[in-house]
């Protein structure tokens, strides 16, 4: 009786092991890809990226403002140590002066405002502003509810013919962290 028992919690254990064990290391490849993302220079306030990691395999979705940007985002990737494979899904959102202009007056309001000021003082902003066809995003992570809230209101004092706040603050972004 005590080598069935025993046997079984091996079996579960070893199974376990290597599920937690490639968690691991999808959660520290995503560290490292989030890593050339970010020191990407071409990378702004006015684009988007996600990317999940699966056994080495990385996809790469969301929307930037120029269509080079999503190839050379593809190769840094590719070149990072664990990746097996790249999936470009990014999108390349339309050319249109009116989206620019809403990008600029949006970007400016938002980081002129004084309660912003510390956001706009990082090597990398952490509110991404996505214009597509005068429809805005405001994705990110904010420090509490209250900017979140000031910044969609401040989004949407223009011409824009929506604004949705993707916004997470740093609370929601530490339990999703958690979950994994």
């Amino acid at each position: 009786m005590f080598v069935r028992i025993a046997t079984a919690a091996i079996v579960v254990m070893a199974s376990a092991v290597p599920s937690w064990a490639a968690q691991r290391e999808n959660f520290e490849l995503f560290q490292d890809v989030s890593q050339q993302v970010l020191r990407y220079p071409q990378y702004t306030i006015f684009d988007s990226l996600h990317a999940e990691v699966q056994d080495g395999v990385v996809t790469l979705t969301g929307k930037v403002t120029m269509p080079y940007k999503a190839r050379d985002l593809e190769h840094r990737v590719a070149q990072v140590d664990g990746v097996r494979q790249v999936r470009n899904e990014i999108t390349t959102l339309p050319v249109s002066s009116f989206d620019n202009d809403l990008r600029f007056r949006i970007a400016r309001a938002i980081y002129g405002n004084s309660h912003f000021w510390r956001y706009g003082a990082m090597v990398n902003p952490p509110i991404h502003i996505i214009v597509d066809g005068g429809r805005v995003t405001l994705e990110g992570v904010v420090n509490s509810d209250m900017d979140r809230m000031l910044a969609r209101s401040i989004a949407s004092s223009f011409n824009a013919f929506s604004v949705t706040s993707d916004l997470k603050t740093d609370a929601e972004v530490e339990q999703e962290l958690e979950r994994l």
